[in-house]
């Protein structure tokens, strides 16, 4: 879908999941204390899934630690009925506005489940440092190290199975998520990866018909569901849904980035880990970011904010697609009893196989070209 769809003037939504967004915000807003911290004492309460050698709905899951000195380590997704095919690696960074949740929370460690065994990937769900007790750029580092940890070949085939494919690497990550899987892969295409790579075949057809060049892509898709950006300006999903959508208010968007943000300039909402797309962004034109899939809701208060970035990317010439829920709420992927869940499974499906297919094509391509060019003896 490559324009947003009209939204609905009301949120229809069954009084069952009525209730459990109720029972989040409260939640939420019972945790973030005035003073400016989190309440971790009452976030004991939140279920937590520890990992299982057994298949859990075809899914085993095993935990790996990267750094116990800052306690960073992530969890394994293996889809079980697929231990003979070439899977692909998805680094997932969980949401949750980077002051609470992990990579064992129950509606994540779901989530990443259905994940693997629906899109048939090895999924790497990173549980990085949580703000205001770590503020940026912790959680960025951490997302990077992760990669890096996955570079290294020893590291590699000690913890990931078999089957993994590290050179179809995708980064995905849902709200705080989604911000950090854009500043990670970011960060990610301009360090130089040894394993964590591919061979990414662009065929210049437009100046040349028979010239071709390859260059190292270390993340070769991203998927960005309902990323959490924002800035200074109230901007129209802002105002508009304010007090009405049934996740997020401005009180509690401000709250997570006076958490997530350094204190002093010159942090503030405009910075572009926060603005990606604003005056102050990042010139990412000459930037190798991969392919990319934007999912945004109707009633997402950020909906505008991810809109912008969609269009920055598209105006910096990056390939990405736009998905477009309009009846649907920030973080409605994490809901299973949600039809528009099950559907976001099946874009997000159809963006993996895309990708694939054209990076495979391509290296048919240029192989092709390649026998052409040699002389017969």
């Amino acid at each position: 879908m490559e324009s947003a769809a009209k939204t609905p003037k009301s949120l229809t939504l069954p009084w069952t999941t009525r209730i459990t967004l109720w029972l989040l915000d409260i939640g939420l807003n019972l945790i973030m204390r005035k003073d400016g911290t989190v309440n971790r004492g009452l976030l004991k309460l939140v279920p937590l899934t520890p990992p299982s050698s057994e298949p859990i709905n075809g899914v085993k899951t095993y935990d790996v630690v990267v750094d116990p000195t800052r306690k960073l380590w992530f969890r394994v997704f293996v889809p079980t009925q697929y231990t003979v095919e070439d899977l692909p690696v998805m680094v997932f960074c969980h949401g949750s506005g980077y002051i609470v949740a992990s990579a064992d929370t129950q509606l994540y460690d779901d989530f990443c489940r259905k994940f693997a065994r629906e899109l048939h990937v090895i999924v790497v769900s990173v549980d990085y440092r949580l703000a205001p007790e770590h503020r940026h750029p912790a959680q960025h580092e951490d997302g990077l190290d992760v990669l890096k940890f996955l570079d290294v070949e020893e590291n590699r085939s000690k913890w990931l199975p078999g089957n993994a494919n590290i050179s179809k690497c995708f980064i995905a990550g849902d709200s705080a998520g989604g911000n950090m899987a854009h500043h990670v892969a970011v960060r990610a295409s301009q360090f130089n990866f040894q394993q964590l790579q591919v061979q990414y075949i662009l065929t210049l057809f437009e100046t040349s018909p028979r010239s071709s060049v390859a260059k190292e892509r270390m993340v070769v898709g991203l998927v960005s569901i309902q990323p959490f950006f924002g800035g200074e300006e109230r901007i129209g999903s802002e105002i508009r849904l304010n007090g009405t959508a049934p996740v997020l208010t401005l009180k509690q968007t401000d709250w997570f980035w006076n958490a997530f943000l350094p204190l002093g300039e010159p942090y503030n909402r405009d910075h572009p880990v926060v603005n990606v797309s604003g005056r102050y962004a990042v010139d990412i034109s000459k930037i190798d970011l991969p392919p990319t899939i934007v999912v945004v809701a109707g009633f997402d208060i950020l909906r505008d904010w991810q809109i912008r970035y969609y269009e920055w990317l598209k105006k910096s010439g990056k390939e990405v697609n736009l998905v477009d829920y309009p009846n649907m709420f920030h973080g409605f992927n994490l809901l299973p009893e949600l039809s528009e869940s099950d559907q976001l499974i099946l874009e997000v499906k159809d963006f993996i196989h895309n990708v694939l297919n054209k990076v495979f094509t391509a290296l048919i391509r240029i192989l092709k070209q390649m026998t052409l060019s040699v002389p017969l003896l």
